[in-house]
């Protein structure tokens, strides 16, 4: 049996889902430390609170990021396994992994013209990995 590789694509990808998977620590402390909120929380959530912004817009940057995690992940794999996985994808998904990294960071500091240029990075990291396996 063959051993996989773990390539520059692979560990971004990798590192990109560990990201996803801590991001909600980062908004659970703007709506834990809020009062009634570790209530809310442990409870079946039927109606919304007042949390801080902050942690809302982080909230949403994990939303974002969720969506987007499948593209890439589909992307990566693909260019992987079709054995077009290059330095080209392998900066793309670098690209992609900072660009995230940056839109969570200015998401949720509220930087709004910022975020959509990161956001946009992102995407053209994205389209480059398609353009190697197109």
């Amino acid at each position: 049996m063959e051993t996989l590789q773990l390539t520059t694509d692979l560990r971004m990808l990798v590192y990109t889902g560990v990201l996803s998977l801590l991001l909600p620590i980062v908004y659970a402390v703007g709506r834990f430390s809020t009062p009634g909120g570790l209530k809310w929380g442990a409870g079946n959530r039927d109606g919304q609170m007042p949390f801080p912004a902050w942690s809302e817009r982080a909230a949403r940057a994990h939303a974002n990021l969720t969506e987007n995690l499948a593209v890439f992940a589909i992307l990566v794999l693909v260019a992987h396994l079709s054995g077009q996985a290059n330095d080209l994808t392998a900066l793309g998904a670098r690209i992609f992994f900072w660009a995230r990294v940056a839109h969570i960071i200015v998401y949720t500091a509220g930087i709004v013209g910022l975020r959509t240029l990161v956001f946009a990075a992102g995407l053209a990291a994205e389209i480059l990995i398609l353009v190697q396996i197109l």
